[in-house]
């Protein structure tokens, strides 16, 4: 999330009550979780085996539990608590905006767009031309949805980020970290019935132009989907998730985090994706293989009574 003005690493070890180190003259611009960074945004680590990677990264600000040389061009902010310090950022800088109608005054909606009855349309939103959104969706503040998008009943876009720091001695066992990303639906997407896209934590969630969605589909937050895309029910894609051009999930197929899914892919159904698969390939299976291996191996197991008899 990009600020609306820059801030001064001085005013934000004052506002989170945090110890600093390094550069005080650092200017901030934008607020970032550690898998979106961008130069001049503050972020924070209490994770050890993301220390390294958060330092060596483009973020100005680094919020962290742990004295550590600072490098250079760079400020450190220590606290005892840095995901907490993060959080009391967000709310500072995207404060949750209250409705008092169905649809906000500060939506815009392109000509020839249909909204059906009972459709929430929160704060900011864009939504484009000769786009059709059913009775029952619901689109949270911020997003952006392009021309000629149908959205059937009851879907959810832009929801929060399912995303939670584990507290180890607290009798709140987990802290929520606040959404202030976005969605954005490209040109032509259909959405399904009961469908569910959460906004990025701090980045995008995105959906490319062309691509369809069945029913009962979820859209962890950050996802970026590329364009022509064919998702069948029930498909479930976890947070941060990268997928191409033209990849084609068939019904139940449960994607893991962080992984990419390249172009031209197709996963037959009730598949489990745990790890990035290159383009133009068939897989199948919990976990996903070569399809065609996958199925000369569900052959053999159903030879194994017949095989097991001979050796008596």
């Amino acid at each position: 999330m990009k600020l609306k003005a820059p801030i001064s690493v001085k005013w934000i070890a004052q506002f989170i009550n945090a110890q600093l180190l390094g550069d005080d003259t650092i200017e901030a611009d934008g607020i970032n979780e550690v898998h979106k960074i961008t130069p001049g945004d503050i972020s924070f680590v209490d994770i050890e085996k993301y220390y390294t990677r958060l330092l060596e990264s483009e973020a100005a600000v680094v919020i962290m539990n742990k004295v550590v040389p600072c490098p250079k061009n760079k400020a450190i902010l220590i606290c005892e608590d840095p995901a907490a310090a993060y959080v009391k950022l967000v709310k500072h800088f995207c404060p949750f905006e209250p409705s008092s109608q169905m649809i906000s005054p500060t939506a815009e909606i392109g000509e020839g767009t249909i909204i059906q009855p009972n459709v929430f349309i929160g704060n900011h939103v864009k939504i484009g031309r000769n786009c059709v959104i059913h009775s029952g969706v619901v689109i949270y503040d911020g997003t952006t949805i392009g021309n000629r998008v149908n959205i059937q009943a009851n879907s959810v876009i832009g929801g929060d980020a399912f995303y939670f720091n584990k507290r180890e001695q607290e009798e709140v066992k987990y802290l929520k970290l606040e959404s202030c990303g976005t969605t954005i639906i490209e040109d032509d997407v259909e959405i399904g019935a009961c469908c569910a896209i959460d906004r990025g934590v701090s980045g995008v969630t995105q959906i490319g132009r062309g691509t369809k969605l069945d029913n009962f589909i979820h859209i962890g937050h950050g996802t970026i989907i590329g364009k022509n895309c064919l998702f069948a029910a029930q498909v479930g894609i976890a947070g941060k998730v990268i997928i191409g051009d033209n990849v084609l999930l068939y019904g139940q197929v449960g994607v893991s985090k962080d992984l990419t899914i390249e172009s031209n892919t197709v996963v037959f159904a009730k598949s489990g994706v745990g790890k990035s698969l290159p383009g133009g390939k068939v897989w199948f299976g919990i976990p996903v293989q070569d399809a065609k291996e996958k199925m000369e191996e569900l052959v053999w197991v159903k030879r194994i009574p017949e095989l097991w008899d001979k050796l008596k």
